[in-house]
């Protein structure tokens, strides 16, 4: 399910004391509402989004426009380099911009989203993105950061670690329909075979595997709307955060 209603839930009084860092990490494979309910649930509790998929869509998005092959792994790290990817901080969700320019528009178009794990799988590239993903921590110590390898290998302490995971056909329709919305369509037979064979690419790469964390909490969003989710992950963090003192 997971849709967002005519009119999101917030609940102000579940926003953290400022004074408290930490560190919230989302993981789980394509269509699970990682990114909408990591933007939610930072909102709802009064912190910053890191959406790590974004920077390896920004990296696919800029092979692909400089037409660089994507087995010429050295050129497209020097390339996404100098590009220096990073947020717009200043506005929510904060978009990723490469050489300043915003790139939201550009990196969710199919032929990005058809390359994406294959350029995702470079090391080199993922110890780039890890370095950057862990110096966005420190200039944002109160942070929900998503993605694939984030309470795994980007912040192992994390304060709470989620994993979201979902029927497969329902991520497939969940996909096709947000591709829908965009322009494009891909019928969910389609989609499926596509979410299945990416969960195998992300799940069996040397570097920065998709794996669920020993210490995550797993959260099956298949029958869930937005606002349960983030209900749910919220209080879960509450309790975290009071059982600890």
């Amino acid at each position: 399910m997971l849709q967002s209603p005519a009119t999101t839930n917030r609940r102000t009084s579940q926003v953290i004391p400022p004074d408290t860092p930490i560190i919230i990490t989302i993981d789980g494979p394509a269509g699970t509402g990682k990114s909408t309910v990591a933007t939610e649930l930072a909102r709802r509790l009064g912190l910053d989004v890191l959406d790590t998929g974004a920077m390896y869509r920004a990296a696919t998005a800029i092979a692909i426009d400089h037409g660089i092959d994507p087995d010429d792994h050295e050129r497209i790290v020097r390339t996404v380099a100098d590009a220096d990817l990073h947020f717009d901080w200043s506005k929510t969700p904060p978009p990723i911009l490469a050489w300043l320019r915003p790139m939201d528009d550009r990196i969710r178009d199919e032929d990005v989203s058809a390359l994406v794990s294959k350029i995702s799988a470079i090391p080199e590239l993922r110890r780039h993105m890890v370095r950057k993903q862990r110096l966005i921590f420190q200039q944002h110590p109160r942070l929900v950061s998503e993605g694939r390898d984030q309470g795994s290998v980007v912040f192992p302490d994390a304060t709470v670690k989620f994993y979201l995971d979902a029927d497969p056909r329902v991520r497939a329709r969940r996909r096709a329909e947000q591709l829908a919305r965009r322009g494009f369509v891909v019928p969910v037979d389609e989609m499926l075979r596509r979410i299945l064979e990416r969960d195998e690419q992300d799940s069996t790469r040397s570097d920065g595997p998709l794996v669920c964390p020993e210490d995550a909490i797993v959260v099956d969003t298949t029958d869930m709307t937005l606002d349960e989710v983030v209900d749910h992950l919220a209080g879960l963090v509450h309790a975290r955060l009071d059982r600890d003192g």
